[in-house]
């Protein structure tokens, strides 16, 4: 992986964690794993009942291109998609 996408995922991690205020869930970004084809965002979501819910977010080498707003778009859009599949599930819709 080169410096500049490096920096980028970097740039990325640091403000996913500034705009996600939401203390159920944590969010991790993985790169230069080994055996993972592409980076990814790890986001585990805790229920109020406690249930620990888990998805990996991979970021295709299409999107790398992106810039880290649009990343950072991506990913909460995928996040909040993640949650209220969740709560639907958890809640019955509500």
């Amino acid at each position: 992986m080169d410096k500049e996408i490096r920096e980028k995922l970097e740039k990325l991690a640091q403000e996913l964690k500034d705009v996600m205020v939401n203390p159920d869930v944590d969010i991790e970004v993985h790169f230069d794993e080994e055996g993972r084809k592409f980076p990814y965002v790890k986001v585990k979501y805790i229920t109020e009942e406690h249930d620990v819910h888990e998805k990996d977010i991979e970021i295709a080498e299409d999107n790398l291109n992106k810039s880290v707003e649009e990343l950072k778009e991506y990913v909460t859009f995928m996040i909040e998609q993640f949650m209220e599949e969740i709560d639907s599930v958890e809640y019955g819709g509500e």
